[in-house]
């Protein structure tokens, strides 16, 4: 059987070209268009770098060993995204907010959507290990207004810097993670342990992958909080210790001026006070 013209025409200097011409022309489907993008991109990365059959595939199984390291518990997709900058500008891009707004950082991943719901005050340190910290706080509008019952989720590292789901046979279920309610003036406040700095976990092949090309992998001590609201945008983000000294180094690219607070000494333990801002979410976007 002879081959098609369009078989023949495959070569270094138009191989994105052949692919892109089999994509069908589309007004309602914007895969197309950014199948042929992406891939665009991959073949002049290839044709600059010019891998061997055997660096090609120790790419591809680097990738293959990502995916098994994935699971349930550890999301390392997640975690590559996040390492490369990825995430942290989809962020940018789909985020813009007034400067006086709270900004949106990445989620990370070691994000649970399951944590339990507790009273304003309850402590979320469940095996007692750390300094004590007091977290309050207020959920305003733009004009100061409070938005009541506005949930919050955090999450954060212990002493150690470590998870809860980092370590599921040494720490408590959902130790250091829970979900609030603001009340009428749109305040909450619970107990926690003041939050270690960590390295990015580098016991998986994204870490190691980074390592071995001499990539800084620490994370300023730092907390998390996911708030929402009907009718605003979602924040997603993080508080920083403004004492930690890899403030200007964060791995995913996270830290922002505005997030970098003061944790005061309070007799044995530490005080932390903050205002979150939210936006009214415009009319289509996914709040």
């Amino acid at each position: 059987m002879t081959p098609g013209p369009m078989a023949l025409n495959f070569s270094e200097a138009t191989s994105h070209d052949m692919f892109a011409q089999r994509l069908p022309p589309s007004r309602d489907n914007s895969l197309p268009q950014v199948l042929a993008a992406a891939v665009t991109h991959l073949h002049t990365l290839i044709r600059e770098l010019r891998p061997t059959q055997a660096e090609w595939r120790q790419v591809i199984e680097f990738l293959t060993d990502v995916g098994h390291a994935s699971d349930e518990r550890r999301q390392e997709w997640v975690l590559l995204s996040d390492l490369l900058g990825a995430s942290a500008l989809v962020e940018e891009i789909n985020s813009r907010r007034p400067k006086t707004a709270t900004p949106n950082t990445v989620r990370g991943p070691f994000f649970r959507a399951d944590v339990p719901q507790l009273p304003l005050g309850g402590n979320i340190s469940l095996d007692g290990i750390g300094e004590t910290l007091d977290v309050s706080g207020r959920v305003q509008d733009l004009d100061g207004d409070p938005i009541a019952n506005a949930e919050i989720i955090t999450w954060q590292a212990n002493a150690q810097g470590l998870y809860e789901n980092q370590q599921p046979d040494l720490q408590p279920e959902f130790n250091l993670r829970g979900g609030f309610r603001t009340d009428s003036d749109g305040r909450f406040h619970y107990r926690t342990i003041k939050p270690c700095g960590y390295g990015v976990p580098d016991d998986g092949p994204v870490g190691k992958l980074l390592r071995q090309a001499g990539y800084p992998l620490r994370r300023p001590a730092h907390l998390h909080f996911m708030i929402k609201a009907p009718g605003f945008e979602t924040i997603t983000t993080h508080i920083y210790d403004g004492s930690d000294p890899h403030l200007a180094e964060d791995a995913i690219f996270a830290v922002k001026p505005e997030l970098v607070r003061t944790f005061e000494p309070r007799g044995k333990g530490w005080l932390l006070d903050l205002t979150f801002v939210m936006v009214r979410a415009r009319q289509g976007v996914e709040i």
